[in-house]
């Protein structure tokens, strides 16, 4: 049985039919294309799963099905599994098919929507225990931050698979702005259905996008270009495949490097800075909704739509991070991470603070989803690759990885403990008056300063030697 399961999901062997010569460059464009497609709207599609629920806090927490405090609890069991699952399914992806690989994880991720929608549907009838529907909805949301930890790895394996070196880094930053069409899709998508229906349709509508997400990648994500009759992509793209100094190291060098590199502080301090910069990123995603419902008294569909402007202008920073610190800056990335940490702090603060009109809020959504974009690239990844060798890559983005979703967890445990526990309640029936957002929004604004201020303790500091 296992060895079955071995056999289904490993690579696909090169096709013993091959594509005539002269239409190998058309046929092997359009499949390039249609990977890239799928691979990017279906990881979209994979974020739509992922954060379906931080749409329905507010009336799920108004329903009395759950409490803040249990929703933190809830949302950090989905962080802590993608964080141990960003270790696994990374190195399994490398010998996958990543057709095959990609689609597994978003179906089990659309189940595990469809089955939490279900449960909300079945408690008022069922009459189940709070607390064992609390355990419930933890389970099913760790085992859908499993199955998400499956997206990401086969979708950056598609480009390099099929794409050259000379344009990958372009459709690199495109895949990256995937992250926030998903979840400006969720914001939009997923809050019209729980404004029309009730909250438990939230859960079944971010299940349709996971399946919609599965038959496009089933159709378009395709494993290599072997598998489809063509050269492999060196051929194809005419590279020269020449073994450089570090592709020379044996497997006992590899390993002592990563072990250098988990050694090295400044891949921790840039992992402890990217920790915090995940927190306060994903304290607006998960709950600036319920913030500006709460405390600013907008509608549902109106704070959604705020929210999603931050994930749009994210596409702006994320897309031009890269190119602004190769060409404005020579390839030196401290600058505008600099500016881009102090523009979060500003409209973090600008968020919290700046009272309740439109633009004051769409301002600073615009400014923090260009600075989290910009952040995401430099001090989630290529800050620390900047430091070490080039064999020791996946083990500073394990690092930083790592770090980063443990963080996001903690984060929403915090949050919901200090935004039930400084409530004003109701003496007599305990029934929650009005929320206090003070202690938490001096965590969130606290985690975005120190998240700024860590990585000039490495800007004296050189790249790992072999």
């Amino acid at each position: 049985m296992f060895k079955r399961l071995l056999s289904f999901y490993k690579t696909s062997q090169p096709s013993g039919v091959k594509v005539p010569a002269e239409k190998i460059d058309g046929y092997y464009k359009k499949l390039r294309i249609q990977a890239f497609i799928a691979g990017t709207l279906g990881y979209s599609l994979y974020y739509v799963c992922r954060t379906s629920l931080n749409v329905m806090k507010q009336p799920i927490i108004d329903s009395g099905f759950l409490n803040a405090t249990q929703l933190g609890l809830i949302g950090a069991c989905l962080y802590w599994a993608y964080a141990a699952g960003k270790f696994v399914n990374g190195f399994l992806a490398d010998h996958s098919n990543i057709k095959k690989f990609m689609a597994t994880g978003l179906i089990v991720s659309a189940v595990a929507n469809f089955v939490m929608g279900i449960l909300g549907m079945s408690d008022g009838a069922a009459g189940v225990a709070s607390s064992v529907m609390l355990v419930t909805f933890a389970v099913m949301w760790a085992i859908n931050g499993w199955s998400q930890s499956m997206g990401a790895a086969p979708a950056i394996i598609s480009l390099s698979r099929w794409f050259p070196l000379r344009i990958r880094g372009t459709f690199y930053g495109f895949f990256s702005a995937s992250h926030n069409f998903g979840e400006g899709l969720s914001f939009i998508f997923v809050s019209l259905l729980v404004s029309a229906a009730g909250w438990q349709w939230g859960f079944f509508g971010a299940a349709i996008a996971g399946v919609v997400g599965v038959i496009l990648i089933m159709l378009w994500l395709h494993d290599t270009p072997e598998s489809k009759g063509l050269p492999s992509i060196e051929v194809l793209a005419g590279e020269k495949q020449e073994a450089s100094k570090e592709e020379e190291v044996s497997k006992a060098d590899a390993g002592r490097i990563q072990k250098a590199v988990l050694r090295n502080p400044g891949v921790w301090i840039l992992a402890l800075s990217s920790a915090f910069m995940y927190m306060s990123r994903y304290a607006i995603n998960e709950w600036g909704m319920f913030f500006l419902q709460k405390v600013k008294g907008f509608g549902l569909e109106e704070a959604a739509m705020i929210i999603a402007v931050n994930t749009v202008a994210g596409i702006l920073g994320t897309v031009c991070a890269g190119w602004i610190s190769d060409t404005v800056f020579k390839g030196d990335r401290k600058w505008p991470a600099l500016t881009a940490g102090i523009m979060e702090s500003v409209a973090l603060v600008l968020f919290l603070y700046g009272g309740d009109g439109w633009l004051v809020n769409i301002l600073a959504m615009s400014l923090f989803g260009i600075a989290i974009g910009v952040l995401i690239c430099f001090v989630g990844g290529l800050m620390a690759v900047d430091l070490v060798p080039r064999k020791a890559t996946g083990a500073a983005l394990g690092i930083v990885g790592l770090a980063s979703y443990i963080a996001a967890g903690l984060m929403n445990v915090i949050s919901g403990w200090l935004i039930d526990g400084n409530a004003v309640k109701d003496a007599v029936t305990g029934e929650i008056l009005q929320y206090d957002f003070t202690y938490v929004s001096i965590f969130w604004v606290g985690a975005a300063v120190i998240a700024f201020l860590l990585p000039i303790l490495n800007w004296k500091r050189k790249k790992m030697e072999i």
